[in-house]
């Protein structure tokens, strides 16, 4: 998703689920703050990097992709943008690393999407906005995986996108260049995606490269056949999906507001929207490439008051001016404190499934370094090293959380 679906459009769905306008924007620079919270921002305010939640352009070029790279960019994108669905999948007749990525595909729904919005009650508006965004990427997402994958996230000459006119529907076969200075033509059916790298671990093959924005488009419909599928022809319908997402939001931002007692999956507050239902749809169906403007006066109209833009340095002041024990009270300290704590909770999830893409969780070996002989011999090295890390970390030398 983008920016008019993160920061508006989750304004707008705060705002309904009885946040006040400045609680909103609270909740929903937070929420869009999860696509810039980077190492290179963080290292600019002084702040610990492993609270990372998304990685640049220019990160990402530099990017390792030996067994620690790739760790890292899994906890990252599989903890706050391509959620997994289900970490004890099975898959007949294939590899344990491929059963491992096949794991970690997202999907809506999932355990994991409880256990973050449950893991941001009572923590303070910024583990909202973090929270909302996740649960909505898993929307927008579903079908691919936080970690570098040919297998899969590629996708091939079977794309097509789906039109209709209301009567009638068209199949229109999507063409895709690499060519990240120019827009993505609507008209032509013409995206930018991701160079074809045959590295099964090259950071093109991350999340939805292969298949461009069009994921980030609410507008957009299109079917492919996914090699994890088993070549099954998958239809992705983005408005419809859209729409759950921000009913899913509306009843889970009612539920960390103490509304409603428990948050629970495939529900949905349909009754919320009932006023602008109407609205909102059509909002999602136009076809843009930045709804932004749209979201903006629908929030305003909806609480009578200035959606400010987003600025990416709001708050750095604040936390860089903030005396050393005070710095977690700050609104990025709070947020780099919610952050680390879904990082630490998604990786400890997929770690104890027996998956180690996203690392061995130091918290995990720091308490207890025979957990790991439940999962083999052969990771033991490994959490070994990590375990004496920690323990240095603990001596001042490095900061390894």
């Amino acid at each position: 998703m983008q920016k008019d679906f993160h920061y508006y459009a989750t304004y707008a769905a705060a705002y309904i689920a009885g946040y006040s306008h400045e609680e909103s924007m609270a909740v929903c620079y937070s929420a869009q703050f999860v696509d810039w919270c980077s190492k290179t921002f963080l290292s600019k305010i002084k702040a610990p990097q492993t609270a990372a939640t998304t990685q640049l352009q220019l990160e990402m070029m530099d990017a390792r992709t030996d067994v620690i790279g790739l760790q890292d960019i899994t906890r990252i994108w599989s903890s706050f943008h391509f959620l997994p669905y289900d970490l004890y999948a099975e898959k007949k007749k294939c590899t344990r690393l491929y059963r491992d990525k096949y794991r970690l595909i997202c999907n809506v729904n999932g355990d994991l999407v409880v256990d973050t919005v449950k893991l941001a009650k009572d923590a303070g508006l910024q583990a909202v906005g973090l929270a909302m965004h996740i649960l909505a990427d898993t929307w927008a997402h579903r079908y691919f995986a936080g970690t570098p994958s040919l297998v899969i996230n590629n996708t091939n000459y079977y794309f097509y996108e789906l039109l209709s006119d209301g009567e009638t529907e068209q199949e229109r076969k999507i063409a895709f260049r690499h060519s990240p200075s120019k827009p993505d033509d609507l008209d032509k059916g013409l995206y930018t995606n991701s160079v074809y790298q045959r590295n099964e671990n090259s950071v093109m093959n991350l999340g939805h490269g292969r298949a461009g924005h069009l994921p980030d488009y609410s507008f957009m419909r299109y079917k492919y056949l996914p090699a994890w599928g088993d070549y099954e022809e998958i239809i992705k319908d983005n408005p419809s999906d859209y729409l759950h997402a921000f009913c899913q939001m509306i009843y889970a931002m009612k539920y960390l507001r103490g509304t409603i007692e428990d948050f629970k999956k495939e529900c949905y507050d349909w009754d919320a929207i009932a006023p602008w239902e109407d609205e909102i749809k059509a909002i999602l169906a136009k076809r843009q490439l930045d709804s932004c403007e749209d979201w903006k006066a629908f929030g305003e109209k909806l609480s009578g008051q200035e959606i400010g833009d987003f600025e990416l340095d709001a708050y750095t002041e604040e936390y860089l001016q903030a005396a050393k024990d005070e710095k977690d009270n700050t609104f990025l300290g709070k947020f780099i404190t919610a952050a680390l704590a879904q990082k630490s909770m998604v990786t400890n999830r997929i770690f104890k499934s027996g998956n180690i893409l996203a690392g061995v969780s130091v918290d995990l070996v720091k308490d207890s370094l025979g957990e790991l002989w439940k999962y083999g011999k052969r990771f033991f090295p490994y959490a070994k090293r990590r375990h004496n890390a920690s323990k240095e970390a603990e001596n001042g030398r490095e900061d390894l959380r």
